[in-house]
């Protein structure tokens, strides 16, 4: 009896020293130890309980499950394989603990692009990044990231989607036509590049802020591309409108945001000539949209194809980590990009409605759709593309039941179901110390017995400051360059250079 006492004491101790090993960084409360522990995703309080060490066994059998799906090889060596080069099979169930850093990672720098825009409507300077470009990822708690802001990327309002941009009710304000919409990044850091084991080259797009809103402009309007000469290529108008026009009289606009990536891009590639790239382009909602816009984009126009003159070309791989987007072309325009070689992984919750729009009648799902949109040109025919890895937030314990559609539809709550998702069949497990707090930033999504404010991601007092004489006011900003003084020789030659590749093909 004493030995098996003995032996039941030495069981219990090693399930303590595992609740301490899983317990996240914000359970340092005897209350939240309880009810983390309370839940499926913790050690059965039962097993505690039991004389016998059948159910220990299982649940060391579960633990060592999943240590057994962490991938220990160099990222520098699979990088390939985590960007997509083989459409992520094999990694995504059960999912690769690479993998999962990255799009979170990713899924961080387009989340940065919410936590610095600027969408008070009593801001002159609404619509605009709140931090000056050298400032920007150190403002953000990222300065670590390794990653240099090259650019900020701008697009006028002047389009046919007018619930995407966020406008200032002052008099005075900075722009009549713009709106910041995201940044390219690269890696400059060398311990960072090492351990990626190439320079990635990041674009990240601003979703709407406008919650669901602009999903009402969407008119299943399809445009033809034109970035080459094939007319049955067709993406939704308002993307397309939103992506490729400019407004002349607006310094901020006067390239669209077309140009002013693919020229950013082209400076970038030629600095770095005969480096190891790799092009990532992230971003969530309506910036999703954006990302794979321009990955096509920039993938037409053999802007990631390197040619040395001496026959040999080298392909820079092109990415797109998108976040619960919606559809953006049709069916051509999938096979296109397929053609094209660029890899998509699409991170959707089940239960969020803006990736089954448009297209709600022909999409890939219809068995007939390449018939009905070839034969009989069906003007409203979509499709998705890429791999789709969905996520379901009623798996985690620490969501509420709500019937608010913006939270299923909210980033962060996307980066914590990747935190604890393992594959289709696994329990919901955090994986890291990644902190659910996070999940609240802009939504109320967390259940109330973790004591977690709702909305609470906003600056001190608004961003209002206290002058010597007394007063409160609002600071002004230091005016941010529009545009590089080279933007239209950079663009000029991107487009000199697709001419020239498409009279050789």
């Amino acid at each position: 009896m004493a030995s098996l006492q003995s032996s039941f004491n030495n069981s219990t101790h090693k399930i303590e020293t595992h609740r301490q090993l899983i317990l996240p960084p914000w359970s340092n409360n005897k209350r939240t130890r309880n009810l983390f522990f309370s839940n499926k995703t913790a050690v059965p309080s039962i097993a505690i309980q039991c004389s016998t060490l059948s159910s220990l066994e299982i649940q060391e059998t579960d633990d060592q499950e999943l240590m057994s799906t962490e991938d220990h090889r160099p990222l520098s060596e699979i990088w390939r394989e985590i960007q997509g080069c083989n459409n992520w099979d094999n990694l995504l169930d059960p999912l690769n603990s690479y993998l999962r850093k990255e799009i979170i990672r990713y899924g961080e720098m387009a989340q940065a692009c919410y936590d610095s825009f600027d969408f008070d409507p009593h801001s002159k300077y609404c619509g605009t990044c709140k931090y000056q470009g050298p400032y920007f990822f150190e403002k953000l708690g990222m300065a670590d990231r390794g990653y240099t802001l090259n650019r900020y990327l701008y697009a006028t309002s002047n389009i046919n989607l007018p619930n995407f941009f966020q406008k200032s009710k002052m008099s005075s304000i900075w722009s009549q036509h713009a709106n910041w919409m995201g940044y390219v990044a690269v890696a400059t850091d060398e311990e960072e590049i090492r351990r990626l084991g190439r320079r990635d080259i990041v674009i990240a797009w601003r979703g709407t802020v406008t919650y669901l809103e602009w999903i009402h402009d969407l008119k299943d309007i399809l445009h033809p591309a034109h970035f080459r000469d094939d007319p049955s290529i067709k993406i939704e108008s308002g993307f397309f409108d939103l992506y490729t026009t400019k407004e002349k009289s607006c310094k901020y606009c006067s390239f669209s945001a077309r140009q002013q990536v693919l020229a950013e891009l082209r400076r970038i590639i030629h600095r770095y000539r005969g480096e190891n790239l790799s092009i990532t382009i992230t971003g969530h909602s309506l910036g999703a949209a954006l990302a794979l816009l321009s990955a096509y984009d920039i993938a037409e126009m053999k802007l990631n194809v390197i040619d040395d003159g001496l026959d040999f070309i080298t392909k820079i791989p092109i990415t797109v980590f998108s976040f619960g987007g919606p559809r953006v072309g049709n069916l051509k325009f999938k096979e296109r990009c397929d053609e094209l070689g660029i890899k998509v992984l699409r991170i959707i919750n089940v239960h969020d409605k803006v990736p089954s729009v448009p297209g709600i009648i022909a999409n890939e799902k219809f068995q007939y759709q390449k018939y009905i949109e070839e034969k009989i040109s069906f003007p409203w025919s979509y499709a998705h593309v890429g791999v789709e890895l969905a996520l379901d937030h009623t798996h985690s314990p620490f969501l509420k039941n709500t019937n608010d559609i913006r939270c299923a539809h909210n980033l962060e709550a996307h980066l914590h179901l990747l935190d604890g998702y393992h594959g289709k069949s696994k329990e919901f497990r955090l994986a890291s110390e990644r902190d659910i707090a996070l999940v609240n930033k802009s939504c109320d999504f967390l259940k109330d017995e973790y004591g977690v404010l709702p909305y609470w991601w906003q600056d001190e007092h608004k961003g209002m400051v206290k002058t010597s004489d007394g007063r409160w006011v609002l600071p002004e900003r230091p005016l941010i360059e529009a545009h590089p003084p080279d933007t239209a020789h950079h663009f000029e030659q991107v487009i000199k250079y697709a001419r020239a590749k498409l009279e050789l093909i």
